[in-house]
């Protein structure tokens, strides 16, 4: 099948311009989420790069889009976190009239991908990551991550793209080993026009800090794993160790195939797409259902000593209080995008589908009603909530409370969790150790915001 080079068009996510394509006429959405770094029109030119585009706009109608600060999308200072660029896809889905789409995430588009998946199941109905790794550094518990000193080695090798030809080829040829002499130099191109120096160092920045681990579970669309037998950069291992955590995940293993697929093995892996793809659509599993489980960011606040301060203030002085405070949290909810879900005397529970943007709230909560004279707590947890009637239930809205119950006057105490999933936005914290919740299982490190 013969597919145009599609027009490039540009949608606006906030104050970014996102750079997008569509192609293909198929009965179902595909929205690919590119690695590193990205350049849709120039991907057309790379001959195997685009074989593989044109398969998958064979079988689907296939969404593609450059993540800000990369290929034609606007530049932007500091690194993109994975909220922000989750936003961007929806700004891009909406633009095109994408309800429910396949998402394929290839190496670090990966990550954000399953984060999509648990957060909005609504708007997924399938995935397939490939070279994927929900975390990027060394930890005891995830031995083929990076160390500090492989990431600075590994991150001013990758600047090397460049410098000379000669060395910037070098570099190249990492990604596709077996590959000729001319597919390498025309990759080499897309790398050099797809982001500058200053972003790929930005990028690296964020990459360092991701680990989405504590998500897989969450994800609950049917969902392949595909991984290059002979992939360097991510050991196989990654792969297994994802899919043994996503419930509904199948491995796939494809022997010969590195951690990018630049020659002939790019098209394999699009027919494996495809054949995996086609299954789901014909069991119809694009049927639109009503998602029971969520992944989301909740958030409890609470007024301090609010019994002495009703004591002190008496009944018609304290309902005042209480109404100023009321107004004042709805006002940031609103603002940031926090979704009420109860609220009980002087306490609120809202849900955020972005952690980022949980955390700000926060501290807007807390320093609009101290400067309203009224003392407040914070505290929160991103996990998998249960759906009920437009309500939300599950541990993870008892760990968020315990969460908040120790946070002292003041403060925005949030989970380890949180703390992982906001890599990259520039919020800073405090380690305040490890700590017991009442009747959640476990120790959990918690974490003050100190800048957001």
């Amino acid at each position: 099948m013969r597919v145009e080079v599609p027009e490039t068009r540009y949608v606006q996510s906030g104050d970014v311009s996102i750079a997008y394509q569509v192609v293909g006429e198929g009965p179902f959405d595909l929205v690919f989420v590119g690695g590193y770094v990205n350049h849709l029109e120039l991907a057309w030119k790379l001959p195997t790069f685009a074989a593989a585009l044109r398969e998958q706009a064979s079988f689907s109608r296939l969404i593609r889009f450059d993540k800000r600060g990369s290929g034609m999308s606007d530049p932007v200072s500091g690194a993109p976190t994975l909220e922000t660029r989750m936003d961007d896809v929806r700004a891009v889905m909406d633009e095109v009239g994408s309800r429910r789409a396949a998402f394929y995430g290839l190496s670090e588009g990966a990550a954000m991908a399953l984060l999509f998946a648990a957060t909005y199941p609504e708007r997924t109905a399938a995935l397939v990551v490939r070279s994927c790794t929900p975390r990027t550094m060394w930890a005891p518990d995830f031995p083929w991550g990076r160390t500090e000193e492989q990431y600075r080695r590994e991150l001013e090798r990758s600047l090397r793209i460049y410098g000379s030809r000669e060395e910037a080829l070098e570099v190249a040829r990492d990604f596709g080993p077996n590959e000729d002499d001319e597919i390498v130099k025309s990759f080499l191109d897309y790398l050099r026009y797809g982001a500058s120096p200053g972003m790929v160092e930005a990028l690296y920045r964020m990459n360092k800090e991701i680990d989405i681990r504590h998500v897989l579970p969450a994800v609950r669309v049917p969902t392949l794993v595909m991984h290059g037998a002979e992939d360097e950069v991510v050991p196989v291992e990654v792969a297994r160790y994802t899919a043994d955590r996503i419930p509904s995940a199948r491995l796939l293993e494809i022997p010969g195939v590195g951690h990018l697929a630049l020659g002939e093995a790019a098209v394999r892996i699009a027919v494996e797409t495809k054949r995996f793809l086609q299954n789901l659509w014909s069991a119809g599993a694009w049927e639109e259902a009503e998602p029971d489980r969520m992944l989301a960011t909740v958030l409890f606040t609470d007024i301090v000593d609010s019994t002495a301060r009703a004591v002190e203030l008496g009944d018609r002085a304290w309902r005042d209080l209480l109404e100023r405070h009321h107004a004042i949290v709805r006002q940031e909810l609103l603002r940031f995008r926090g979704r009420e879900i109860d609220t009980a005397g002087d306490g609120f529970l809202a849900a955020f589908d972005g952690p980022a943007r949980a955390i700000r709230c926060a501290r807007a909560i807390v320093k609009n009603l101290d400067d309203a004279g009224v003392a407040v707590r914070a505290g929160m947890h991103t996990g998998e909530c249960e759906l009920a009637d437009g309500k939300l239930a599950g541990i993870a809205l008892h760990t968020g409370a315990r969460v908040s119950a120790h946070a002292g006057p003041g403060e925005v105490l949030v989970s380890s969790t949180v703390k992982d999933l906001v890599a990259g936005s520039g919020i800073e914290f405090a380690d305040r150790g490890v700590a017991e919740l009442k009747g959640i299982p476990g120790e959990w490190r918690l974490f003050a915001v100190t800048q957001a």
